[in-house]
């Protein structure tokens, strides 16, 4: 396996130079790449900066050492540049994605998506990805000739279809989008600038994936043994994390329960980072791309587990499932948070002059309901719940 410093970028990699543009033209910049400037874009926009406020899996205020969702896309963007170097991909381009992937993600994680996309279920429901869209082309309001962030076509691309197509050869709606159709948002501006919805993103948006994947499964172990929800000895259960533990125990017998946690976490996120590495290259040698587009043209990804790891990878998601995001903790802080995402819908919808910017909107129940959700969506976990603390007489404990 061959590092960065040993070979060129691959020709089936994104080159900057090649971009198929912005929406709105600018003049290129005379020292940063166009996507080390959508990266930089993100790291300075309001929807980044909200995210050390914005619940992963533990709300913020329960330890300063749980991941929040700003933690969590930067150990993303480190786990996709390694990849990408490893691949000789544009890692920039990269590390934009993994940075931005989580921006239009509610307040309290999933459970408040879950909310929020009951609420709307009358007007297109809610989808995180679809929202993030919105942030990055409408609602992120800073600069002077545009809203948004008027980022490039491939990072769009990347954002939008990193889970793959969403449309079929067919032109229908991928399995992922089947029940409820593509997100409104996403057809929207795919009709102003279209972003080839039916072929895979790029290497690089493929590889941002992944990197997600690999670093929630990390992390997650680690937050999930510092909180007490479960112990290592328990992480046996799992083949793939007992030989991991056995190499641990082989070499440190007497190591304490927090460093082993970390040792835990970083043998996890090698071993799933060498063999993305190693299937990637193998799946990239057989199909033999000349240029990027024949990544966005192959018949499934690229970048992906090998056979062996994938399984393995599976148990290691159901084990937290079970053990982590299903318990009983974890679930009666859902509730609360679902309650406090429920109760200020209702209530911004009922008097919308309570936020200025809505209150042009009350004539048109959709365009109200989906400002109401961009709302709360932008909200931190702290600042829901001094809202809420505001409006109502008792607001749900979320200790």
């Amino acid at each position: 396996m061959l590092f960065h410093r040993d070979r060129p970028l691959s020709p089936f990699a994104i080159d900057y130079k090649r971009s198929r543009g912005r929406l709105i033209p600018e003049p290129a910049s005379p020292t940063r790449s166009d996507f080390q400037r959508d990266r930089d874009r993100i790291i300075h926009s309001n929807a980044f900066r909200r995210l050390k406020h914005k619940t992963q899996v533990f709300v913020e205020h329960e330890g300063d050492h749980y991941r929040t969702r700003l933690t969590h896309s930067i150990e993303v963007g480190q786990i996709a540049r390694s990849i990408s170097r490893i691949l000789g991909l544009d890692e920039d381009l990269a590390e934009a994605l993994a940075l931005a992937h989580d921006l239009g993600h509610t307040p309290f994680g999933h459970a408040g998506e879950d909310a929020l996309d009951a609420l709307m279920a009358d007007h297109g429901g809610f989808d995180h990805n679809a929202q993030t869209l919105r942030i990055v082309t409408r609602l992120e309001r800073r600069y002077a000739a545009f809203d948004g962030l008027n980022l490039s076509w491939e990072m769009l691309e990347g954002l939008v279809k990193h889970n793959g197509p969403l449309l079929g050869q067919d032109g229908r709606p991928t399995e992922r989008y089947t029940r409820h159709g593509i997100p409104g948002a996403i057809v929207e501006f795919d009709q102003i600038f279209p972003l080839d919805l039916a072929s895979y993103a790029s290497a690089e948006a493929q590889v941002a994936a992944i990197a997600d994947d690999i670093a929630y499964n990390a992390h997650d172990i680690d937050d999930g043994l510092r909180a007490g929800l479960f112990h290592s000895s328990e992480l046996r259960e799992v083949p793939f994390l007992a030989a991991l533990l056995w190499e641990i125990d082989r070499l440190w017998p007497n190591l304490d329960e927090g460093r082993k946690a970390h040792e835990i976490m970083r043998r996890v996120i090698t071993r799933l980072v060498e063999d993305v590495a190693a299937e990637s290259e193998r799946r990239l040698v057989a199909l033999n791309p000349r240029q990027a587009d024949d990544i966005r043209h192959a018949k499934g990804p690229v970048i992906a587990f090998s056979d062996a790891i994938a399984p393995a990878e599976q148990d290691l998601k159901r084990f937290l499932f079970e053990r982590m995001y299903r318990h009983k903790h974890l679930l009666q802080l859902r509730e609360s948070a679902s309650t406090i995402i429920r109760d200020l819908f209702g209530r911004y919808i009922i008097e919308p002059d309570l936020v200025p910017e809505l209150a042009d909107r009350r004539s048109n129940e959709g365009q109200l309901a989906r400002a109401v959700a961009d709302h709360i969506a932008g909200m931190t976990d702290r600042f829901a719940i001094l809202q809420h603390q505001a409006l109502f007489d008792v607001t749900p404990d979320l200790r």
